[in-house]
């Protein structure tokens, strides 16, 4: 099978890695000239994370890359996804099988990176998302995992699950879109509250962080129209591990840095996640307290700007602790 991924950056060039090593399928992996991702695999095939097999054409042609492939993996910040498709749009890019490898919700319009992808043309029986748990360095360490591949259409989602498991990652089945793209977004925002924690010594309050945040994220996807329980599978709960405690997860490296007012300097898609979620709970009347508490931290709290991040960061934090006391499951 020919495969194209584009964007090169940890998570694609591992896609990359992946889809050559370990399933001998033929691929371009496809950057920006001029990115410090592509100069740096450009120079030296290889970046921190992997080192590209020889198999591997590493491009900066679009219009070849998308020509190339059966299947067009895309892996890029979730909030460039629109403008990037309107420019892959003239290169046929909507004829193929394309896979979201990324974690977000567009800020502003409050959309699903499928329902992105579906405003810039491409037909929703072409779309598949790609999500769940694994870190690169353990993954090139050989160490397996279990992922999830969802998409409207159910004869592309038992396609590309089968084609693409291995002994390194076994593929579930997802069959409920809006809840596999909402949890697998929603889980990076808590893992800035984990960071948050961990920056300032509660880490004991993990748990509790995890079982209210899936009961959070979880009464947002039923307002949405998707299955409560998808926030109890892979997408969600079954990344936590990933996401609140592993040193490798940006999104909890970021929430620990605030906390002691440093800012990170890699990409955190929790953050932007964290106000378009905000807008979404505003929209279906969705109580959401520890995504309102990220946005806070995030975008009003001045972590930043000279202060007692840790101090600021925690009276956010602990304002959770003052709400009215009620069932755990309300509302169910």
């Amino acid at each position: 099978m020919n495969i194209s991924v584009l964007g090169c950056g940890r998570w694609g060039s591992f896609l990359a890695w992946y889809q050559s090593r370990i399933l001998n399928n033929s691929v371009i992996l496809w950057g920006e000239r001029g990115r410090r991702s592509f100069e740096e695999l450009a120079k030296n095939r290889r970046n921190e994370f992997v080192g590209l097999p020889e198999e591997i054409t590493l491009s900066c042609d679009l219009s070849s890359a998308i020509a190339f492939a059966d299947v067009v993996i895309i892996s890029i910040s979730s909030q460039s996804l629109r403008s990037f498709l309107s420019k892959a749009a003239p290169y046929g890019i909507a004829k193929k099988k394309v896979v979201l490898c990324m974690k977000g919700i567009e800020e502003g319009s409050g959309k699903r990176l499928s329902e992105v992808a579906e405003e810039c043309s491409i037909p929703s029986e072409n779309i598949a998302v790609w999500v769940g748990p694994g870190h690169i360095q353990a993954f090139v360490a050989g160490i397996p995992n279990c992922m999830l591949i969802d998409s409207k259409n159910t004869e592309l989602t038992k396609f590309l699950a089968d084609s693409f498991k291995s002994n390194l990652i076994r593929f579930y089945y997802g069959n409920d879109i809006i809840g596999t793209e909402v949890g697998a977004a929603a889980k990076n925002v808590l893992g800035i509250v984990a960071g948050i924690l961990d920056g300032c010594g509660y880490g004991a309050l993990k748990g509790p962080l995890m079982a209210r945040g899936a009961f959070e994220v979880a009464s947002l996807i039923k307002a949405m129209g998707g299955d409560f329980n998808s926030a109890y599978g892979l997408a969600h709960l079954g990344d936590y591990e990933t996401t609140l405690f592993s040193e490798y997860s940006n999104n909890r490296k970021y929430g620990e840095l605030m906390a002691h007012g440093v800012k990170f300097d890699k990409l955190a898609e929790g953050v932007m996640t964290a106000k378009a979620m905000k807008e979404l709970g505003e929209k279906y009347s969705i109580d959401l307290p520890i995504t309102n508490a990220v946005y806070e931290a995030c975008f009003l709290s001045h972590a930043f700007e000279g202060g007692d991040g840790r101090k600021n960061c925690m009276q956010i934090i602990l304002k959770l602790f003052e709400r009215q006391t009620k069932t755990q499951f309300y509302d169910k």
